[in-house]
């Protein structure tokens, strides 16, 4: 079987098969397992049209193998929407395939489609190979702004 992987926007028809991805992937940065909790948080995204999730699926098998979940923000400054990709997740069996590229690629047409200031993210200081791959890409570290965060 060819490893051969093709995307489509999720849509709620797709609730299922992206919860258990977005779970794995909750599961992978360290959080607690909620399988029910992950199907809420995503159902919720869908109803409220407050994110867009590309699903990559195996081309033969149909497989969901990844998804990347991205969030609009807009700047004042610019005048222009931009986007946080905030979640970028491939199963392990998936992985050194070109699933993460793909999905990469599938978020920077929708962006630049929808005209796009830029497309933001971040991730675990530890997470080296995500970091390469980031930055192949073109994504660069923000060395113009501190960003800070508030806990609450």
């Amino acid at each position: 079987m060819e490893n051969t992987y093709v995307t489509e926007q999720a849509g709620i028809e797709q609730l299922d098969e992206t919860s258990t991805l977005f779970h794995l992937y909750r599961m992978f940065y360290g959080q607690a397992p909620d399988v029910q909790g992950a199907r809420r948080f995503l159902f919720e995204r869908f109803e409220q049209r407050d994110s867009v999730i590309f699903l990559a699926k195996h081309s033969e098998s149909g497989e969901a193998a990844g998804f990347t979940q991205l969030y609009p923000v807009y700047s004042s400054i610019s005048m222009k929407r931009s986007y946080i990709l905030n979640d970028l997740y491939v199963l392990e069996s998936h992985r050194k395939q070109g699933v993460a590229q793909l999905l990469l690629d599938q978020a920077k047409s929708y962006a630049s489609l929808l005209q796009a200031k830029g497309i933001e993210l971040s991730t675990a200081v530890t997470n080296v190979q995500a970091q390469r791959l980031y930055e192949r890409n073109g994504y660069l570290q923000d060395a113009e702004y501190a960003h800070y965060y508030l806990m609450l």
